[in-house]
This record gives C-alpha cells, structure tokens and sequence, in this order.
C-alpha cells in the first residue's frame, strides 16, 4: 500500500501558519496553504518507525540562519530524529520516536534564543483512537466560587465581536475592551466604504462608457463626491449601530471599556481609559483582536508630507485632479481604478509587476485592464523621495519624477500589537509583530487566545469572525479548531480577481505535479452576451488524480463563482467530476464547468449549452 501522505492529508496539515503579513493578502493564504508539503513527504516515508511527529511555531528568526540554529537545537534534543525549519514559514517540523515531548522541544528552542509555540502532535505510527470533539463544558463556564467565567476581550470587530457574543452565549461574562470607534476595520474604514466606493465608480464608469453606447447614449457624468460621502457614510454608521453599538448596548453580559489596553501579566490587564485614569482588569481568559493598520514604507520625506493611506482616501471629501498610488496589491489596484473612474488621472508604482506574487497572469489581466482605462501602471518603480510643497507632490524615481495632488499609500498592513505589552503575558509574536496560534486561536499563554489581523493567520475579516467564534468555544471549555485548507480570496476591481487553492506555480513549488487549463472568457456565453470578454478562467488540478486543487479567475463577477470553485476542491472532485455536473446557462460560474471540459474536449467545438 502506498505510505505517502494523501493529497488531503497534506493539504490539511499545511495550514498551521499563514505566511508573512508582507505578503499581498491572497497570496498568503495559497502559501500557507501549500508550505511544505515536501516535509510531509519526507516524513511519510519514516512513518513505519516514526512515532511522533510535532509542529511548532517559532518566532524571534530573522533570517535563514537563524533557522539553521533552532535546527541544530531541536536536533539535539531527546528523541529527535528529524528536524526541518523554515525562516519564511516561521514553522519548525520535528519527527522522532516515543521520547519525543513538546516541553522539552519548547526549552530547546527557548534555549537557542527563540520562542516556540506547539501548533499540534502531527503524526503517530499507532495513534490512540481519537475521542470525539468535546462538547461545551458548562462548568468551565464557572471559576472559583461559583462566579461567572470572566473573559476578557480586547478589539470590537469581527473577531472581538464574534467571540464576545459567543462566550456570553456559553454562560461567561464578558469585558470588552475598544480604545477607538466600536465595530473595527471593515465596517468603518475598511471592507464596507471601500466597496461602496468601489459600486459607485462602476457606476459612473457605465454612464460614462460600455459595451452598449452604439444604441445607447453615453454620457459624462458630474460627480458630486460630497453627496457620495455622504450616503457612503451614512449606510456604514447604520451597518455600525444594527452589527455592533446597538448590540453591545443591549447584551446585559457584556461590559464595554473605553480605552487603552496593556498586560500588567498573564492574568491581568491595565486599561488607560480615554475619560482619563487607569482601570485594572482582571481575567480568567482573555481574547487579543486589535486587529492591524496600514503599513508605512520608509521612503525618504514620506512621513513629513500629508500622505493618505486608505482611511484618509475613502474618507475625503473630494477627487483629486492627480493621485499617485504607491503599492501593487488589492488596497492599492482597488482604490485607484475606483479613483480613476470617479475623475482622477491616475499613476500606480509598482515595485515589482501588480500581484507579482501570484501567477504572472493575474497581473497582466488586470494591468492590461487599467491601462485600457487610463490608468497608468508603472511597473518595477519605486520611489527614492517624497517631497510635498504648494499643494504638490514630487515623487521622486530613477531619472525622473510623478507629479501628484494627493499621494496614496498602500503597502499593506502590520498588526496592531505594539503597546499591548504582550511580553509581560508571555505571548509570543513573529518577526512582522504578529502574534502566533494555534488551531484553536491559542497563544503561547494558555489562558489568552487571539484572533483576527493581529494574527498570523490570514487578513480577512471573515476568518477573523470564525476565528473568534472558535475561540470563544475553547476559552468556555469546547473544542473547535479552524480550518483554512481552503479560503477563496477575491478582489474587488473591474474585472475582478478571486483565487481559491493552489497557483500552478506554487504547487509546483511544494512538490506537486500539476495539469492545468485556463478558458479565456470568449469562450463563456454569459460573457459573450455582456459583450464583456476580458479575463479567463483557470483550473489546476493534481496530475494523475485529476482532482481541483486550485482556480484564478479574472472576470467581470468572478467573486460570485469562486465559492463554487472552493466547494468543489472541499468535496475532492476531479475535473471531469466538475465537468459532469448542471450549471445554470448565461451565468458566469458556467465558466467552471466549460473551464473543466477542456481537460478533454475544445469547447470550441461544442454547442453553446453542451452538456
């Protein structure tokens, strides 16, 4: 019988750890997705005499060699056989036979000068049965005397909220703990105003120009950005109040705290509360969920100008004539095609290509469409120099220089952990600040848990809500792990990107043997009755198998097909599986099928509807 690992196998027990916040946002979930499916293999084929395999998180490596020394430590240690670490992954993988154990693997890495975290006990030759998942422990709802359960929530969006409500729910009392506007990133600054901005900008784009101006009339619109602002603003405080506010005033279980939270220990926080003075808050659990903020590249005279990030942007008032972008990945393409369509001339620097960390398709695509619009991407560009002066930008670059109105900074985003004083809890973070966990949304404390951007897992708000909700389900005795084998990622310009799984390259790179298919959308009746072909399709699939271990779609309404796609690779379907099944004629998600037949037929040559 063959002893390698199965592809489900792998793929499952590669997701521990997102990769590095740098990394643009969809990229890291492929990453983390598909790290070291290599190690795997190596290990399997030790498994007959392997009783023990273990992974750990490890933070405080700053470059290879640092994961050569917390190599050479773990090797030394009691019953280690194997040892293989990543710098980038910040993982160190460890097999060897019974004497292997986690307290001692952690003290040697401790003793190398490191931390470690064990994410699990990966592999055992002859594992005990496994018992089921535990229910809710309704007497870990109490503590000591018989009192409620205190848990402590620091952040109010997604994940604070998903887990404050939760443990609630579970019996717990809870402390929630915001220095700002209730509700987090997406609601107020994020996910909601953008594509607000975003759907009005394709709207003035259409009135301005589509497929269908010879029959109807098109026309200049006049965009009155305050009156935008305006019903933007005004659905985001309803969004707030219905989602957040309105709930937290309701729930007699939940006490919310205004201000400043840092550990005073593992047991303990200190609140600077913003109505002035200090609060000491004491905790049996406590939930970190602060979220993360745009990151500030040091370029020269940056910080002494009045540079926008995506907070300022989608909170202005007005269209500049000029915006230079700085950034290539989903804020930066995001907001400056939704500014090009709203009236600014547009320039992006891009320090490599756009997504060129993706499959070079994506980028070419999305590229080709902005510049078919007026924007102009300028392409493996940085700037030495910013300089602002009578209302201007000068950005300096190579031999010449942008000239801008107002200047956008987009180059992601880092964890809002400093001024936690997480050291004083003993919580351990990566090299960008993150704090790292487990499964289970465990830190290296054992009774605080994080959850959301300020993680190392991936940067979406909705594997923050169902991080958080899991969570709340251990801090109250359960136990729930969260799964991020597969997470469908899209962004939201026109046409859109969405992504789901392996890129062809990156499975390439983790030791996976691929076919491949891409279906350009002039092959997709939807797309053909919309006069809108710009894009394709592409499936990747395990060679030999044949099962779907990843799509890129570039297309006009491709976030409504992705989920599709995630599905398919959940249920381990192959190609020609996907390809016998019903999809609905004249949608896009269509294209998945057609995409999937062309692993065995030209669908040029098949009748429009072929089933």
């Amino acid at each position: 019988m063959d002893q390698r690992p199965s592809f489900k196998t792998a793929f499952a027990g590669s997701i521990a750890v997102a990769a590095s916040h740098a990394l643009p946002f969809f990229a890291r979930v492929r990453s983390a997705i598909g790290q070291r499916l290599a190690a795997h293999e190596t290990l399997a084929k030790h498994e007959p005499e392997c009783e023990n395999s273990v992974v750990l998180h490890v933070a405080g490596m700053t470059c290879g060699g640092c994961a050569s020394h917390v190599e050479k430590a773990l090797l030394k240690a009691p019953g280690v056989r194997e040892a293989s670490v990543s710098y980038a992954d910040g993982t160190a993988r460890v097999s060897g036979d019974a004497m292997l154990d986690t307290a001692t693997l952690s003290a040697a890495v401790q003793a190398a000068g490191y931390q470690a975290v064990v994410a699990k006990r990966a592999r055992e030759a002859n594992p005990p049965e496994k018992p089921p998942r535990k229910p809710i422990n309704h007497e870990a709802k109490q503590e000591r005397g018989g009192a409620p359960l205190h848990v402590a929530v620091i952040g109010s969006g997604a994940a604070a909220m998903a887990a404050a409500l939760r443990v609630a729910e579970n019996g717990a009392r809870v402390t929630l703990i915001e220095r700002g506007t209730i509700g987090g990133t997406c609601v107020n600054v994020g996910c909601v105003p953008s594509k607000i901005m975003i759907r009005a900008a394709h709207i003035a784009h259409l009135r301005r120009e589509s497929p269908f101006d010879t029959g109807i009339e098109a026309s200049e619109p006049t965009i009155h950005r305050g009156k935008l602002l305006a019903q933007q603003q005004a659905r985001v405080d309803e969004l707030r109040h219905a989602k957040y506010e309105g709930i937290l005033e309701g729930h007699t279980a939940i006490t919310v705290l205004r201000g400043e939270a840092r550990f005073k220990d593992s047991r303990s926080l200190i609140v600077r509360l913003n109505e002035g003075g200090e609060s000491d808050v004491r905790f049996d659990r406590c939930l970190i969920a602060t979220g993360a903020s745009p990151a500030v590249p040091p370029i020269p005279g940056l910080k002494e100008t009045p540079y926008w990030t995506s907070t300022e942007s989608l909170e202005s008032d007005t269209i500049p004539q000029r915006l230079a972008v700085i950034g290539s990945s989903v804020v930066a393409v995001e907001l400056a095609q939704a500014f090009a369509r709203l009236g600014s001339k547009v320039t992006i620097l891009a320090r490599n290509t756009l997504f060129f960390r993706e499959d070079p398709a994506i980028g070419e695509a999305v590229t080709a469409a902005f510049r078919a619009e007026g924007v102009e991407v300028l392409e493996h560009t940085q700037a030495s120099r910013v300089a602002f002066a009578d209302g201007e930008f000068v950005l300096s670059i190579g031999n010449g220089e942008v000239r801008a109105d107002r200047l956008l900074i987009a180059t992601g985003r880092v964890p809002n952990t400093r001024g936690l004083a997480l050291e004083a809890a003993g919580v351990a973070v990566n090299s960008q600040g993150a704090i790292i966990v487990d499964e289970g949304m465990r830190t290296s404390t054992p009774n605080i848990y994080a959850a959301g951007d300020c993680t190392n897992q991936p940067q979406f708000v909705y594997v923050a809500a169902a991080a958080g909700t899991r969570a709340a389900i251990n801090m109250t005795g359960g136990d729930a792990a969260l799964d991020l084998t597969i997470v469908p990622a899209v962004v939201f310009t026109d046409p859109q990107v969405a992504t789901v799984g392996y890129s062809e390259a990156q499975a390439r790179l983790e030791g996976i043997e691929t076919d491949s298919r891409t279906l350009t959308l002039d092959n997709v009746p939807r797309a053909l009755a919309n006069f809108d072909t710009r894009g394709y399709i592409k499936l990747v699939t395990e060679a030999g198998s044949g099962r779907l271990i990843g799509v890129q779609a570039v297309a006009p309404d491709a976030g409504e097909l992705i989920q599709t796609a995630a599905l398919a690779i959940r249920a381990r379907m192959t190609a020609q599986e996907l390809a016998d099944q019903l999809f609905p004629y004249l949608t896009m998600v269509e294209g998945l099928k057609l995409a999937a037949q062309t692993f065995s037929k030209d669908v040029k040559q098949l009748s429009c509807c072929a089933g």
